[in-house]
């Protein structure tokens, strides 16, 4: 025992008898080996008048003494003095349980004291009649009987002198925290009523201790909460924390060792922890991810993972296969909640039993710390790809500006005009598509602008400086058609007097417009396949295959997908031009862009007939706005021609539009002729207009409606400048 009571196992033997206390002189400052004469009744103060009783004296004597400090070590001198007075003990001590089979000794006094306190033993040296038991105070009247001297502590007890023995348990609740006990050299020394001073002693000592350990797991507490907290000037100084999870773990290490710190994030389907950063140097052995199992997959995240030692586990969070390949054998993971998701930080530590519920306070002060700067990181990261993002929507909106500009210069009346949302999204995409190479499908209604588009796109692309080439698919036979797009050799048909390059030769370095590419017949379609396949061609008559160095752009007004149901349109042509489809609204859906359309076409028109109108009345604006316009912009500038023409430099009112003020279309049909006499070309173009509204701008059955075929038709068309 004189390794609890303050003897080191392994000592060599004093000649003198061993000692295994620490004198109280001693404690008390007075010099080793003096032993002055007992202290006269003056020195202690007593209370006056009638003696109280010694035991409660003594009781409160005690609780004031401890009652004054939370180290009871430091006072232990003072307690042994006051207890002194009700037990006629020799040596008092006091041992504490590290752990539930280790004793440490953590205070002696008395006479005769050895002046080193250290000391351990386990609690199977003692003999069984020796150890500690819960709420039960031992006494032991001869120790040279009762105690066996075949157990090592039994054995130092009595090699010390010890006759008369008194043990009381110290008791935090039901749990046993240690023992002090009382020592005399001669037999029968402590009575029963000394057994009952003796566990009400041990029960002050037993609160003291408790407060002692309260206050020491506090300030341990707040040490390593400080010492996390130098965590932040570490971590202001990056928005990334990969940069210094290496110094987040250096730091954290004295206050919560460990083998390994590594950053996981929980996947969508909250089965498994992928692991985004660990510390040290990457190691082979290191999983990409550890399962969540069933804790990982509840609604609602577990506060803590807490795993004393994994190979001890059920496995329930699934950890348990990660860690062992590493060699872990604690875990412990704090999980942090953040916008982007849940994150989780893990402690994993090769040693078991490492965490306990102890160290949850620190581990969540770092995911804190860890937890900011992922908050930080992510706003940084939105701000920059926001930055990002409206540096490319102002480059792209300078981009659809200069364009405009550019083909406004450069084409005349081909001019982007427009102020409404819709138009503003078709030029975007226009020129969001022109940087690339991608073949574009543009549809809509026929006069919508898709030749407009199609060379606005041109202008954006990096086939800027090549050429433009338009062919209307429509407005030939599928021989000369055939002919005009892929060209032809000498001799290939009759009248083939010498070899000719076709559109997609002449459009080479450049982009190749096909308007109306839904009136090609199934033979065209499958060679043109073969150039946007394979990007190559042969001429009509040729041997030899030539590269096509071409961009395509195509435009129909018909819809493709009911032309594929019926046949008329091969599938696998639909798909190669359906890369990027661009849809043009009809001018009746933009309707805030009719009138900045008829001034641009007023100024247009003006130029050419050589008789600019004075502008548009207010009822002739107002017609403007409540007509259709199912020839959309095409019709729309027909419309401002015949009006110019017709005001004679003017105003245009309603009177001078081509339909009805409420909005209806009128033919011109009429049976009586006005004095001045009509113009045959006005009639015949309003009476194609109203032929393709009738038809819906589909061209063949205008044709029919006519009583024209429809090379006939396109020949008007082209005669009345309808055509584009």
């Amino acid at each position: 025992m004189s390794r609890v009571l303050n003897y080191e196992q392994g000592r060599p033997s004093s000649p003198r008898r061993r000692r295994f206390v620490i004198s109280s002189e001693v404690a008390r400052g007075i010099p080793e080996g003096r032993h002055p004469e007992p202290a006269p009744a003056s020195r202690v103060a007593r209370p006056s008048g009638p003696d109280p009783d010694p035991f409660s004296a003594a009781l409160s004597r005690i609780a004031r003494i401890v009652s004054g400090t939370l180290e009871l070590r430091e006072v232990f001198a003072q307690v042994a003095d006051a207890a002194r007075e009700v037990l006629p003990f020799e040596t008092i001590g006091v041992c504490r349980l590290d752990t539930p089979d280790l004793f440490r000794s953590y205070a002696v006094a008395g006479r005769d004291a050895d002046d080193d306190p250290a000391g351990v033993a386990r609690l199977e040296d003692f003999s069984p009649a020796m150890r500690p038991k819960p709420g039960a105070t031992l006494r032991f009247d001869d120790a040279s009987r009762e105690l066996d001297p075949s157990y090592p502590m039994d054995k130092e007890i009595l090699e010390c002198g010890v006759l008369s023995l008194l043990c009381s348990p110290l008791m935090s609740g039901r749990r046993l925290e240690g023992e002090v006990w009382f020592t005399a050299s001669r037999t029968g020394a402590f009575t029963a009523e000394h057994e009952r001073m003796a566990a009400a002693i041990a029960d002050i000592l037993s609160l003291s201790l408790e407060h002692e350990r309260l206050w020491s797991l506090e300030s341990l507490r707040r040490r390593r909460l400080e010492a996390v907290d130098k965590l932040l000037p570490t971590m202001a100084e990056t928005l990334d924390v990969r940069g210094i999870f290496n110094r987040v773990s250096e730091i954290v290490q004295p206050v919560l060792p460990h083998s390994l710190l590594i950053l996981t994030s929980l996947s969508p389907e909250r089965r498994e922890l992928t692991v985004d950063v660990s510390s040290g140097d990457p190691a082979a052995e290191m999983p990409t991810c550890f399962p969540m199992g069933a804790t990982g997959s509840d609604a609602v995240h577990p506060e803590y993972v807490l795993i004393p030692d994994i190979e001890e586990h059920d496995d329930e969070c699934g950890a348990r296969n990660g860690c062992r390949k590493l060699g872990m054998r604690s875990y412990l993971g704090i999980p942090m909640s953040l916008e982007s998701g849940t994150r989780w930080l893990v402690f994993l530590s090769l040693s078991p039993n490492q965490y306990s519920e102890d160290d949850l306070n620190v581990a969540r002060r770092v995911a804190d710390h860890v937890s900011l700067v992922l908050s930080h990181q992510r706003l940084a990261e939105e701000e920059r790809r926001a930055a990002e993002a409206r540096e490319r929507a102002h480059r792209l909106e300078q981009r659809v500006e200069s364009l405009t500009v550019e083909l406004e210069n450069s084409l005349g009346y081909h001019r982007v005009i427009g102020e409404s949302e819709s138009w503003k999204r078709v030029v975007t995409e226009a020129a969001k598509v022109a940087q690339a190479e991608t073949t574009v499908l543009i549809t809509g209604e026929s006069g919508t602008g898709k030749e407009v588009i199609a060379r606005l796109i041109h202008r954006g692309s990096p086939r800027a400086a090549g050429p433009f080439v338009a062919l209307n698919c429509a407005a030939l036979p599928e021989s000369l058609l055939e002919s005009e797009l892929f060209g032809h050799e000498k001799g290939a048909f009759t009248g083939a007097t010498s070899a000719r390059p076709g559109r997609i030769e002449q459009a080479a370095g450049g982009v190749l417009f096909l308007d109306e590419v839904a009136e090609m017949t199934p033979p065209v379609q499958a060679k043109l396949l073969r150039v946007l396949q394979e990007r190559e061609f042969q001429r009509l008559g040729g041997t030899r295959p030539l590269k096509a160095d071409v961009r395509i752009v195509a435009a129909t007004n018909r819809d493709l997908e009911r032309a594929l149901t019926q046949g008329e349109f091969r599938e696998d042509l639909y798909y190669r031009l359906h890369v990027f489809e661009i849809r043009l609204p009809a001018l009746r859906e933009r309707r805030e862009d009719i009138l900045p359309l008829a001034e641009a076409f007023l100024e247009e028109v003006g130029a050419l007939v050589g008789r600019k109108a004075a502008g548009i009345a207010r009822e002739a604006a107002q017609a403007l706005l409540s007509y259709d316009w199912p020839g959309n912009a095409r019709e729309l500038r027909n419309a401002i021609e015949r009006a110019t023409i017709l005001c004679d430099g003017g105003l245009i009112t309603a009177e001078h539009l081509p339909f009805r003020a409420n909005g209806s279309s009128s033919p011109r049909r009429i049976g009586v002729f006005p004095s001045d006499g009509v113009k045959l070309d006005t009639v015949e173009r309003d009476l194609v207009l109203d032929a393709l509204r009738a038809a819906n701008n589909n061209r063949s059955r205008a044709a029919r409606l006519l009583g024209i075929t429809r090379s006939q038709l396109y020949t008007k068309l082209q005669k009345h400048g309808l055509d584009a």
